[in-house]
């Protein structure tokens, strides 16, 4: 999963959040931004030039994280501004996009951090992290040097990572819109530089631009192959070039890369994510949301408790119908079992207990002209979809315990909620409670049934149009 800037993960909020999104929806691996920023005092130098550094804050990040069973998506960014060539900077929080002075410097850095938490931590834990170079380099606002300025950037990184231990894994070229993938792995490969992944992103709206508070006007893609078709063309670029067995991790990927769309906050965003997750199958390593929690100040502090925010979680700790998505995935067992409708998963855990995840992906912007911060703030009552016919063949005869789970339309549905209260400007302590106790994802049904020899399991349910539903049927 991904969250917004290493220094808000010094505060108490996000921490709590994080180690409850880790016990419900079982992340194991975070990314973000800004770790060599200067609020996390990493770097400076004295008068006369030499480097000084200084890692208690990230070790204080680091020790948190792997306390809670969360190891480090390590991306190397962005610049310290002793070391920066420039001034440009993004975000609310100023981090400094420009290349270092000093590629030697820079490099020396990337290794005395590689040393330290290799000191820190040992060798055999680093090993299982990975270490990723910069941000979305081919969007000017994040790197004011040329493609030849980043590919020089991660040569000095990769070999820095790689002095320290060669089995440290190290990866790029974190793009935007899964760019420049072959053209660095052509690069690694002709100049014998170090890669172990392939890392870029993708979202799913084919409107708008890098837009802090969504005033471009963010439209979803009607596109079937939105999001996976970037995934398995990656895949595809990998295979086919003279390093096809590397690793491809999209560290950043989700309906809108606006942090003012509040399809982030629809019930409506549930059943996306279920639905790309499905498509994508296994053609990445890894898939991560971005990010957990709307403590995110890329556009600085905001003041509203909903505003189309990209965690799952609201500043707040009010869980997300997308929340809900995670955490019904966490749900499943690890055996998959054979089912070939596209919409959904049926697994079994070790226990012999069964799990059904079924949804409804119903792309509902029908009016070209309305784009998602004016479409998705409004109350969206879903249409019928009629009947929902789970039939799950060769159940072990016995009692099982059946618990049914929604998310949809007023079901675990908080921004509804937030709606119906008048969409005030705050919430107090008790509004909160009542959001959260209103769509607390309980399970909506239970009871027990029996499952007689040679019989199916089977359940009919009424489905709307983006609904979610798990079955757990756990075995007495």
């Amino acid at each position: 999963m991904g969250a917004g800037r290493a220094n808000e993960g010094l505060r108490a909020d996000w921490q709590q959040q994080l180690a409850y999104v880790k016990k419900e929806c079982g992340f194991r691996y975070i990314r973000m931004h800004g770790l060599l920023t200067d609020d996390m005092a990493v770097y400076k130098e004295d008068k006369n030039g030499k480097p000084e550094y200084n890692f208690m804050y990230i070790d204080a990040l680091f020790d948190y994280l792997l306390s809670i069973g969360i190891k480090p998506f390590v991306e190397l960014g962005f610049m310290p501004n002793a070391l920066a060539s420039g001034s440009k900077t993004i975000f609310w929080w100023r981090g400094n996009v420009t290349p270092p002075r000093s590629y030697e410097k820079w490099g020396a850095l990337i290794e005395k951090l590689t040393q330290h938490v290799t000191e820190r931590y040992g060798a055999e834990e680093v090993k299982t992290w990975y270490f990723e170079v910069w941000n979305e380099p081919n969007l000017d606002g994040f790197w004011a040097g040329s493609q030849d300025d980043y590919f020089r950037l991660y040569a000095h990184s990769a070999r820095a990572v790689k002095k320290v231990n060669a089995a440290y894994r190290v990866g790029g070229p974190a793009t935007a819109g899964a760019a420049w993938e072959p053209e660095l792995i052509a690069y690694c490969h002709k100049n014998k530089v170090p890669i172990d992944f392939i890392s870029t992103h993708t979202y799913g709206v084919k409107q708008g631009y890098l837009d802090e508070f969504g005033n471009t006007g963010t439209v979803l893609s009607s596109d079937t192959a939105s999001i996976s078709g970037d995934v398995w063309q990656s895949r595809k670029e990998i295979a086919a070039s003279p390093m096809p067995r590397l690793e491809l991790h999209y560290t950043e990927w989700s309906s809108s890369y606006t942090p003012a769309d509040p399809l982030h906050d629809s019930y409506h965003e549930a059943t996306f994510v279920l639905q790309k997750l499905k498509q994508s199958g296994t053609a990445a390593n890894s898939m991560s949301y971005w990010v957990f929690t709307d403590i995110f100040e890329e556009p600085g502090p905001r003041y509203t408790p909903f505003h189309g925010g990209f965690g799952m979680l609201t500043i707040q700790g009010i869980n997300k119908p997308v929340f809900y998505a995670y955490q019904f995935m966490n749900r499943l067992g690890k055996q998959q079992l054979v089912n070939k409708d596209p919409s959904s998963w049926v697994c079994k855990d070790q226990q012999g207990n069964l799990q059904a995840l079924v949804w409804d992906y119903t792309y509902t912007q029908t009016d070209v002209e309305v784009n998602n911060q004016s479409l998705y703030i409004r109350d969206l009552p879903a249409k019928t979809k009629g009947k929902l016919n789970i039939n799950i063949a060769n159940v072990p005869e016995g009692k099982y315990a059946l618990e049914l789970y929604k998310v949809g339309y007023r079901a675990n549905d908080a921004y509804t909620t937030y709606l119906d209260m008048g969409k005030p400007a705050g919430l107090s302590k008790e509004q909160v409670a009542q959001i959260k106790n209103i769509n607390n994802g309980k399970a909506f049904h239970k009871e027990i049934v029996t499952v007689k020899n040679k019989e199916a399991f089977v359940k009919e349910l009424d489905i709307r149009a983006n609904d979610v539903f798990l079955l757990q049927l756990n075995k007495l």
